[in-house]
């Protein structure tokens, strides 16, 4: 089955986005840009240096909250960046939420406990959240945006994503509209399914695979992947860790890192860095790789790697 992400398919360099190493190179201050791969997680529990999710929706119809506090649970890291939209607030939460939230709670306090150090970075669905910013909770710090240093030396900016969003910008009241009808269309996919299960008949997605179709499509006509990966050459970084879009990537066609953690609403995905620094999209949506964007044609045991 194709993929979402890049058509199910490996690119060139050339039909990823019409830029090859060389002219990524000239065009930034490092002469090689950060190692790029896709990986297969595992289902025995793994650590990594960083772990950067976003976009769970908790409080929402369409969070995949099981899923998430399956992956939560086998998957620790040293630093975890939560990148936005953790909660959703442009609802009330409490008819949505169910145990399997609370779930999701708990082991994010779990995390903290262990030693983990948490940065917070509320989006637009969580803004409230943003009043605390600059301010520490034990281990968790929450901040609009912060500079992340991986562990090869590479810094990346970390930062939700909404502020490049030109729709959600220009007419914010549609955008949240949208959004409404989305959960309910996600709803009504959740009941058909649920009514299907008490007949004995297959499991039925199309409302929700429409729903997946048209927002790729709108997200389609916008350069906000170009957006986001000017802030990090604005500011003289190697690449930038996002989220907001709900679209999981990971390349560098732009000059930089465009690292997108993706969601837990649409798509099951997380951004992780290895302790060499190498930078990995996970997908836990069947434990498969994502085709990601293997610009440099090197091979690694886990996937396809972007530079040395």
């Amino acid at each position: 089955m194709d993929s979402p992400y890049e058509g199910g398919r490996n690119l060139t360099p050339q039909q990823a986005g019409g830029h090859d190493l060389a002219t990524a190179r000239t065009s930034h201050p490092h002469t090689m840009l950060p190692r790029v791969t896709r990986d297969v997680p595992a289902p025995a529990r793994r650590h990594y240096r960083s772990l950067f999710l976003s976009d769970f929706h908790l409080g929402s119809k369409g969070c995949q909250a099981v899923e998430l506090a399956e992956f939560l649970r086998h998957h620790s890291a040293d630093h975890l960046y939560l990148v936005g939209d953790v909660f959703d607030t442009w609802r009330p939460m409490g008819p949505n939420w169910t145990p399997e939230h609370d779930a999701v709670v708990r082991q994010l306090m779990d995390i903290q406990q262990s030693g983990t150090q948490v940065t917070y970075l509320p989006g637009n669905h969580d803004a409230l959240f943003m009043r605390f910013q600059g301010r520490h909770f034990d281990a968790v710090t929450i901040a609009q945006q912060c500079i992340h240093e991986a562990a090869d030396g590479r810094r990346y900016l970390v930062i939700h994503g909404d502020s490049c969003d030109v729709f959600a910008r220009t007419v914010p009241w549609l955008a949240n509209v949208g959004a409404w009808m989305e959960s309910l269309l996600r709803e009504v996919n959740k009941q058909v399914n649920r009514g299907l299960k008490r007949l004995g008949w297959r499991r039925w997605d199309g409302i929700e695979e429409l729903v997946n179709v048209v927002n790729g499509m709108l997200r389609a006509s916008d350069r906000f992947e170009e957006r986001l990966s000017a802030l990090a050459v604005a500011q003289g970084l190697d690449g930038i860790v996002c989220g907001h879009f709900h679209q999981p990537a990971l390349h560098a066609r732009f000059g930089v890192a465009y690292a997108n953690c993706g969601d837990w609403v649409e798509n099951r995905s997380a951004i992780a860095e290895e302790a060499d620094g190498t930078l990995r999209l996970l997908d836990w949506s069947d434990r498969r790789p994502v085709p990601g964007t293997p610009e440099a044609g090197q091979q690694d045991e886990d996937g396809l790697a972007l530079a040395n």
